[in-house]
């Protein structure tokens, strides 16, 4: 190529990159310019509690509206897999918890996505431990009180998860595995309907997300029996954990976080990236996630990718022993 062609070529690419960071920031400037929705897949008052704080966080800096808009669904599958499907156009976000990667091990020959490349990540949340609470009447005051009932009345005791394959009844099975008891599995729509009943006394246990129980708890109306990670919560201090109580193998830890369907534009990612881990940092976030059994823990887009890889990779073999199948 000559002199000249050499030019215009530069020319060109100069011309290309300049337009392209126009129109990047020309969406990060414009960027929301009508409500946003934020779906999540299961029934309102499980987990979504740090999901709504955000999307009240995200309303007051851009003025828009951000709408937690729940659609519960094969666990969580329906609503995430309209987001996977929509336009990457920032106005069709979605709020996922551990289920997001569990679905995809449970779910291997019929979910419509996959749960890394059909997404664009934007933040992980928080952490938080996952809660075994009982209806207060059931005789036991602890988990080892509790695995003695159920081993004297095998069958006779039932434990609600939030959907069949989900995190919760995968905890569930887990710890029917650890501690050789039979229990009948009794599947909802979503946590905060199996809270319900357990409450009512309609089925006896369930393991539950902290940010749906912490209220209940306190209010005497369930009693929480262990907590699902390895070192107690910040939050119940007073509740030990699984393994402490005998099960050394026993770890599950709720997440949370943000995506929205492949493809996003960086700059979107990079503003709502932005926001959220501003809100994330402060102290008066740390306290109010308290309050819900949540760890505040922002991340970049790449880290919160990682995460999801990781978890994939960590419950096969789980899932597999445990013996677990849907499809």
């Amino acid at each position: 190529m000559n002199r000249t062609g050499t030019h215009r070529s530069l020319v060109a690419l100069i011309c290309g990159l300049l337009t392209l960071a126009s129109t990047l920031a020309g969406a990060q400037s414009t960027y929301p310019s009508k409500p946003v929705r934020i779906t999540y897949g299961y029934a309102a008052g499980g987990a979504d509690g740090p999901g709504r704080l955000i999307a009240q966080r995200l309303t007051d800096v851009f003025g828009q509206s951000f709408i937690m808009d729940y659609r519960p669904g094969a666990d969580g599958i329906t609503g995430t897999d309209a987001v996977a499907k929509s336009a990457p156009d920032g106005y069709s976000l979605v709020y996922i918890t551990a289920g997001h990667t569990l679905n995809t091990i449970l779910h291997a020959k019929s979910i419509p996505y996959h749960p890394v490349r059909d997404f664009t990540q934007i933040s992980l949340t928080g952490y938080g431990p996952q809660v075994m609470v009982i209806n207060p009447k059931v005789p036991a005051t602890d988990l080892k009180s509790f695995v003695a009932f159920a081993k004297a009345n095998p069958n006779q005791l039932n434990f609600a998860s939030s959907g069949t394959g989900g995190p919760t009844h995968l905890a569930g099975e887990m710890l029917k595995w650890a501690a050789g008891i039979d229990m009948v599995h009794v599947p909802y729509k979503g946590g905060g309907l199996a809270i319900t009943d357990v409450i009512a006394g309609q089925v006896q246990m369930t393991v539950v997300g902290a940010p749906g129980v912490m209220g209940h708890i306190k209010a005497g109306k369930l009693r929480a029996i262990a907590v699902t990670t390895r070192t107690r919560a910040t939050s119940l201090p007073d509740v030990p954990t699984v393994i402490e109580q005998g099960f050394p193998d026993y770890d599950v830890t709720a997440f949370y976080g943000i995506m929205g369907p492949a493809g996003l534009s960086p700059a979107i990612v990079a503003r709502l990236n932005a926001e959220i881990n501003k809100y994330l940092a402060l102290p008066e976030t740390r306290e109010r996630y308290s309050v819900l059994g949540v760890e505040p823990a922002g991340t970049t887009p790449e880290q919160f990718t990682a995460h999801l890889v990781a978890d994939l990779a960590k419950w096969g073999p789980v899932v597999k022993r445990a013996g677990i199948s849907i499809d």
